[in-house]
């Protein structure tokens, strides 16, 4: 379309136009991308099936190219929603229970309006403060004096299992129509053994570098709303709903996120934001606290996975079931060949806010049924890789398999006294393996070194494509070892960063990649699928010492 219009306007033929850097090019002539859509609309028909550029004409896409603000990351000189500063703007504080829920029954806040230069926001169960200055703005929320009635009876982190398991409140819900394939009684009645396991995931936090932040502005009637989220258009229509004002009224900007991990859909802070910024009269920027981040953002659901399987004589696999309770549906349907499958996803009332996490229920799906599979070919006798192989059809899969096991040098670790493990899967069009290496430790393990074998179609930029791969394997240590958020009474019981243990540079092990391009394919997305393949190989490499509970973050039983 640029290049249609940069024709119009010269009045050339398009087929003499060339598009590089940002910039139509004809003869001595050339224009920017910028120049030729400024004060206009874009919008035209894209083709369905547009030309595609072969591989051997590429120039940049293959490349590491390097990022064009990198330089600013770097010094800190980026700007984040925490950096942004408005004329006149004060800063917000909102009053909140001690817990995640509860109901405001009485508030004193004068106090709080005798401090110069506070505005004290009270509007049914939502109350807060704006003041000249962000100290000033904490001093006047602790001068508030607020009660509140909490539920009684909740689940904790320690029955929440066996409350997810019960039927939901509205007696079905999303995901509730099973996968079926051949007939499973059959196949599960003529099994020579069989293996019934429960699997636990707990809720994970999001934990960001940056915790929500907002800058809200009213000129006008109308919104302007910083922050960073991944979900702009979902904010500006939950503004637009919360104060009861078109769409067209609200205009949502949105700065770098200083990490997300899809925990920042929602946009909850921003209407606090924008609540206070209107009771004000002012521009109001908020940053929540990372108590509050903990308590009052959304979490990776927790879930319970039954698996029944069944296997003949042989040991191959004749019959599998797999009911996932509420942590979610991706990813959870088996890539492995099976005569007999019935495999559902079941909705649960959840006590705690849930919602996305990078790899969604892939990472819970993978971390059951890889666990199964391992454990299956240990009591039939059959090597892990091997066993998977047999089950396997997908050439995809089995390349990235056969690399790591390479890679690792399976099935032997590269040290006496350690455990090998590994563990394999698919999601959102790519591909990875990954192998997990650990020792021993006074209390428990340690992962000495990791092995991820990804791949995604085309690799548009490789030096990139090794940072989201390194990047989620990280990640995926935290989930697999440390977090798991704790709740009782109402209440986050380890919602600081001195109690909820995140990955930290001692735990990191030597972490090797193998990238496997297909410039055959399409690309495919690389931000999640390299986490979903973490905990499993660390849970097979721990088997090595004994028997593993069933459960997230992977412990010796």
């Amino acid at each position: 379309m640029l290049i249609d219009r940069a024709a119009a306007l010269w009045s050339v033929d398009r087929g003499t136009l060339t598009c590089k850097d940002a910039r139509i090019s004809a003869g001595g002539r050339s224009i920017g991308f910028g120049d030729l859509v400024k004060d206009r609309k874009l919008a035209g028909i894209v083709p369905a099936e547009a030309p595609v550029s072969p591989a051997a004409s590429w120039t940049i896409r293959g490349t590491a190219a390097r990022k064009v603000n990198g330089r600013s990351f770097v010094t800190g000189a980026h700007r984040y929603t925490p950096d942004i500063t408005r004329p006149g703007m004060m800063y917000g504080r909102v009053i909140r229970s001690e817990g995640y829920t509860g109901t405001l029954v009485s508030f004193d806040d004068a106090a709080a309006r005798a401090l110069p230069g506070v505005v004290v926001v009270r509007d049914g169960d939502f109350a807060g403060v704006v003041a000249p200055t962000e100290r000033l703005a904490r001093r006047a929320a602790a001068a508030v004096r607020a009660e509140w009635r909490m539920p009684s009876g909740a689940p904790t982190s320690a029955t929440v299992y066996e409350h997810l398991k019960k039927p939901t409140s509205s007696g079905g819900g999303r995901g509730s129509a099973p996968f079926q394939a051949g007939n499973v009684a059959d196949a599960r009645s003529g099994a020579a053994r069989t293996f019934d396991v429960s699997y636990r995931i707990p809720y994970i936090a999001h934990v960001p570098l940056e915790p929500r932040a907002a800058v809200a502005e009213w000129v006008d009637g109308k919104l302007t709303v910083w922050t960073g989220t991944q979900r702009p258009f979902g904010v500006r229509s939950e503004l637009a709903a919360a104060f009861r004002v078109s769409e067209e009224r609200v205009r949502v900007i949105v700065p770098d996120a200083g990490s997300a991990y899809g925990g920042k859909h929602s946009g909850e802070h921003a209407v606090e934001a924008a609540r206070l910024a209107k009771a004000a009269g002012k521009p109001v920027k908020l940053v929540w606290t990372r108590k509050e981040e903990f308590s009052y953002g959304y979490f990776r659901p927790a879930g319970v996975i039954d698996i029944k399987a069944g296997v003949d004589a042989e040991g191959r696999l004749t019959s599998w079931e797999f009911d996932n309770w509420n942590s979610g549906g991706s990813a959870i349907r088996t890539p492995y060949e099976v005569p007999g499958q019935r495999i559902q996803f079941h909705a649960s009332d959840s006590p705690l806010r849930q919602g996305s996490y990078r790899g969604l229920a892939a990472t819970a799906n993978h971390y059951a049924r890889e666990m199964h599979m391992d454990a299956i070919a240990r009591a039939v006798g059959v090597d892990a890789v091997e066993y998977r192989l047999r089950h396997l059809k997908d050439e995809r899969m089995r390349a990235v398999l056969t690399a790591a096991a390479q890679k690792s040098g399976w099935p032997r670790p590269s040290a006496a006294g350690r455990g090998l493990g590994i563990a394999c899967g698919t999601e959102k069009g790519s591909y990875v393996a990954t192998a997990a290496e650990v020792s021993r430790a006074a209390n428990g393990f340690t992962v000495e070194r990791l092995v991820v074998v990804f791949e995604c179609g085309a690799i548009v930029n490789p030096d990139g494509l090794n940072n989201q791969v390194e990047g989620s394997a990280i990640q995926g240590l935290g989930g697999a070892l440390f977090e798991a958020i704790e709740f009782a009474d109402g209440a986050i019981v380890n919602g600081t960063m001195a109690r909820y243990r995140v990955p930290r540079f001692k735990d990191i092990p030597r972490i090797e990649i193998v990238l496997l391009d297909r410039k055959d394919l399409p690309s495919a997305g690389a931000g999640e699928t390299p986490i979903v393949c973490v905990a499993p190989a660390i849970g097979s490499a721990v088997r090595a010492f004994g028997s593993v509970a069933a459960e997230l973050p992977v412990r010796l039983a």
